[in-house]
Protein backbone atom coordinates (compact mmCIF):
# COMPACT_ATOMS: atom_id res chain seq x y z
CA UNK A 1 0.00 0.00 0.00
CA UNK A 2 1.34 3.18 -0.90
CA UNK A 3 -0.45 6.13 1.67
CA UNK A 4 -2.74 8.38 0.97
CA UNK A 5 -2.13 11.26 -1.80
CA UNK A 6 -2.79 14.77 -0.39
CA UNK A 7 -6.56 14.84 -2.02
CA UNK A 8 -7.18 11.91 0.91
CA UNK A 9 -7.33 9.35 -2.14
CA UNK A 10 -5.26 6.34 -1.69
CA UNK A 11 -2.88 4.91 -3.57
CA UNK A 12 -2.66 1.34 -3.93
CA UNK A 13 -0.13 -1.08 -6.15
CA UNK A 14 -1.29 -4.58 -6.59
CA UNK A 15 1.23 -7.04 -9.47
CA UNK A 16 -2.36 -8.90 -10.37
CA UNK A 17 -2.92 -8.34 -14.22
CA UNK A 18 -5.83 -6.54 -14.99
CA UNK A 19 -7.67 -8.96 -16.66
CA UNK A 20 -10.70 -11.18 -16.03
CA UNK A 21 -11.39 -9.12 -13.01
CA UNK A 22 -7.66 -9.89 -11.14
CA UNK A 23 -6.74 -6.91 -10.45
CA UNK A 24 -9.66 -5.58 -8.89
CA UNK A 25 -9.50 -8.75 -6.45
CA UNK A 26 -6.33 -8.26 -5.52
CA UNK A 27 -6.93 -4.51 -4.56
CA UNK A 28 -10.23 -5.77 -2.53
CA UNK A 29 -7.78 -8.45 -1.23
CA UNK A 30 -5.20 -6.21 -0.35
CA UNK A 31 -7.23 -3.41 1.42
CA UNK A 32 -9.57 -6.09 3.25
CA UNK A 33 -6.44 -7.03 4.65
CA UNK A 34 -5.08 -4.06 5.80
CA UNK A 35 -8.57 -3.28 7.18
CA UNK A 36 -9.02 -6.38 9.25
CA UNK A 37 -12.53 -6.51 7.78
CA UNK A 38 -14.11 -8.68 5.52
CA UNK A 39 -13.77 -8.54 1.91
CA UNK A 40 -17.07 -8.58 1.33
CA UNK A 41 -17.76 -5.49 3.45
CA UNK A 42 -15.74 -3.71 0.12
CA UNK A 43 -17.48 -3.14 -2.85
CA UNK A 44 -16.17 -1.17 -6.23
CA UNK A 45 -18.64 1.26 -6.96
CA UNK A 46 -16.91 3.15 -9.68
CA UNK A 47 -14.38 2.05 -12.01
CA UNK A 48 -14.31 -1.41 -12.19
CA UNK A 49 -12.35 -1.22 -15.66
CA UNK A 50 -10.32 2.43 -14.68
CA UNK A 51 -7.13 2.22 -12.97
CA UNK A 52 -8.83 4.85 -10.58
CA UNK A 53 -11.02 3.25 -8.35
CA UNK A 54 -14.17 4.01 -5.96
CA UNK A 55 -14.50 1.64 -2.75
CA UNK A 56 -17.61 1.21 -0.48
CA UNK A 57 -16.34 0.26 2.82
CA UNK A 58 -19.74 -1.00 4.46
CA UNK A 59 -18.03 -1.88 8.26
CA UNK A 60 -16.39 1.32 9.19
CA UNK A 61 -16.95 5.08 9.74
CA UNK A 62 -14.50 7.46 7.74
CA UNK A 63 -12.97 8.19 11.44
CA UNK A 64 -12.49 4.35 11.62
CA UNK A 65 -11.23 4.13 8.69
CA UNK A 66 -8.55 6.78 8.78
CA UNK A 67 -7.50 5.14 12.21
CA UNK A 68 -6.78 1.90 10.70
CA UNK A 69 -4.80 3.64 7.60
CA UNK A 70 -2.99 5.20 9.95
CA UNK A 71 -2.10 2.18 12.15
CA UNK A 72 -1.22 0.38 8.95
CA UNK A 73 2.46 -0.34 8.02
CA UNK A 74 3.24 1.53 4.49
Amino acid sequence: MSGLLEDGSLRVHVTAPPTDGQANAAVIKLLAKRLKIAPSALEIVRGQTSRTKTIEIAELTAAELRQRLAATPR
